[in-house]
């Protein structure tokens, strides 16, 4: 495990001051610079005005056959309400459209805008007389509804990069360094190669050293996932963030900062939560034909209701065409499930470098190990590689320098984690146990991942497909018409499905195969 301590090209983290972590950057954060508090705050506060907002307006009352408490004014109450949360909920969807028309990139947040600005300018026409339908009500209810989905949306994502929450957590905030008889106790970020430092029972190591004086069984579960403890004796190595037992020793710092290991897991977690897939690959593809699918399909509602001389309701079934058409469950099917893989094998030893290599293991036909320090701690060494009959898939197994050319041009590069850095870097999955039966771990994780990806991909693509019709008003000869808000109701359910489908892959358990 040592050999993770130098993980060059990351984002920069520095653990050790201030425990930052590097988020992973996809092509997929359209949040960028927003936060789960932001969308929480938005969406208390636009329901609350969006309550008022329901209760007085005209179409609810009648529908409801009840009469609002009248007072001087109070029949602008929907309307006034009704352009602060368009403006206060709205807005955060409108700048990121902005965002995306000014890359020449339309997508989701350019369809969520088009949506309330038709909802909000036809309220508006009505509450000027020009129009007969007053939809202050459903703009404000849609909003409240989309912001809902945008913070459990983030709340999904950030819990789901908990990985990178944890094992920043791991560190301690001060150390004690020993300076001759003395110790001094000193923030984290004031540590220095060569330092000694004493490690008291039940406290953690404060960076990657060597022990010099004294021993202690030491926990690294929270690093390797092995639940044993190690014992370690002066010249055993320990790793920032291990919890030390039965002893106090004093260890000299090896690494800090950049340099530790669990600064290298954590680069290798994030960059594989960022990294791409042949299956987001397909999503992007479809969310990209599915944004023009609904201006398309909004176009012909608007023009098909607005002929037939119900221009009221053309506006209004265009605005639920596209809040329903919206992707936003097809925009979460792939990175969630995604962040929450990458967590999962980071609890059980396995670091993903590259999201392919996970998404190949799945068919894997063969695999292969290099014997020497892999599999034996012999001397022998692994001197070629026979190609698989058939250009088979193959996974190539190896710790050494010489293995790296065959890590690097196998369908899936296995590294172990106590090999060389050549190899590390070759390789696209890691086993931080050094423990080649984990291999059937990332096999496992592989296809549980896969099927969860495709799940949610016919699922949210499905729903698209049923939806449009019935928010065009299809149906409306039949009876089946969906209001502006129930259609937002319907999009943000299933986003929440999607979400809470992922989130099923934590209930995965990696088996290790006996020996």
């Amino acid at each position: 495990m040592d050999r993770m301590t130098h993980q060059p090209h990351g984002h920069e983290v520095d653990p050790h001051a201030g425990h930052k972590i590097p988020m992973a950057q996809g092509n997929h954060d359209r949040h960028a610079g927003h936060s789960v508090a932001m969308f929480r705050d938005k969406f208390w506060l636009s329901f609350a005005l969006t309550i008022p907002v329901v209760f007085w307006s005209m179409d609810v009352q009648h529908r409801l056959r009840y009469i609002a408490l009248s007072f001087p004014g109070s029949k602008f109450l929907p309307a006034i309400l009704g352009t602060v949360v368009f403006v206060y909920g709205g807005l955060v969807f409108i700048r990121g459209a902005w965002g995306e028309l000014a890359d020449h990139k339309p997508g989701m947040m350019t369809l969520i805008s088009l949506a309330i600005i038709v909802a909000f300018g036809t309220s508006l026409a009505a509450t000027f007389g020009l129009l007969e339908i007053e939809v202050w009500w459903e703009l404000a209810s849609l909003i409240t509804i989309m912001v809902l989905g945008h913070w459990l949306e983030m709340r999904a994502i950030f819990q789901a990069r908990g990985a990178l929450n944890a094992l920043a957590g791991l560190l301690p905030d001060t150390a004690e360094r020993v300076s001759g008889n003395e110790t001094q106790t000193v923030k984290i970020s004031e540590l220095k190669v060569g330092d000694v430092v004493l490690v008291r029972p039940g406290t953690r190591v404060p960076a990657d050293g060597v022990v010099v004086e004294g021993s202690a069984d030491v926990d690294e579960s929270m690093i390797t996932g092995e639940s044993r403890s190690v014992s370690k004796v002066p010249g055993g190595k320990v790793i920032a963030g291990t919890v030390a037992a039965g002893g106090s020793p004093r260890v000299r710092i090896t690494a800090v900062g950049e340099q530790t290991a669990l600064s290298g897991i954590m680069r290798l977690v994030a960059a594989a939560q960022a990294s791409g897939s042949h299956t987001q690959d397909l999503a992007d593809r479809a969310a990209a034909i599915l944004f023009y699918v609904a201006i398309a399909s909004g176009a012909i509602t608007f023009v098909y209701w607005w002929l037939a001389g119900d221009k009221e309701h053309a506006l209004i079934r265009t605005a639920t065409v596209l809040i329903i058409t919206f992707p936003h469950a097809l925009g979460l099917a792939i990175p969630l499930v995604i962040a929450i893989s990458t967590s999962i094998g980071a609890q059980n030893g396995l670091l993903v470098k590259d999201r392919l290599a996970l998404e190949r293991a799945r068919n894997l036909d063969m695999i292969i190990f290099d014997k020497t320090g892999t599999l034996t701690l012999g001397s022998p060494a692994l001197s070629g590689i026979v190609t698989a009959p058939g250009g088979k898939r193959v996974a190539m197994v190896g710790d050494g320098v010489n293995d790296a050319p065959a890590l690097a041009t196998a369908n899936v590069g296995i590294a172990i984690g106590a090999g060389t850095d050549v190899a590390i870097e070759s390789a696209g999955i890691v086993l931080v146990r050094s423990d080649p039966r984990d291999v059937v771990g990332a096999i496992e994780l592989s296809r549980a991942t896969y099927r969860k990806m495709i799940q949610n991909l016919v699922w949210a693509t499905a729903y698209n497909l049923v939806a449009i019709p019935v928010a065009a008003g299809v149906f409306v000869r039949w009876g089946l018409d969906l209001p502006m808000s129930v259609g937002a109701v319907a999009m943000s359910l299933s986003t929440i499905i999607v979400a809470a489908n992922a989130q099923l892959l934590r209930r995965l358990r990696l088996q290790r195969p006996a020996v």
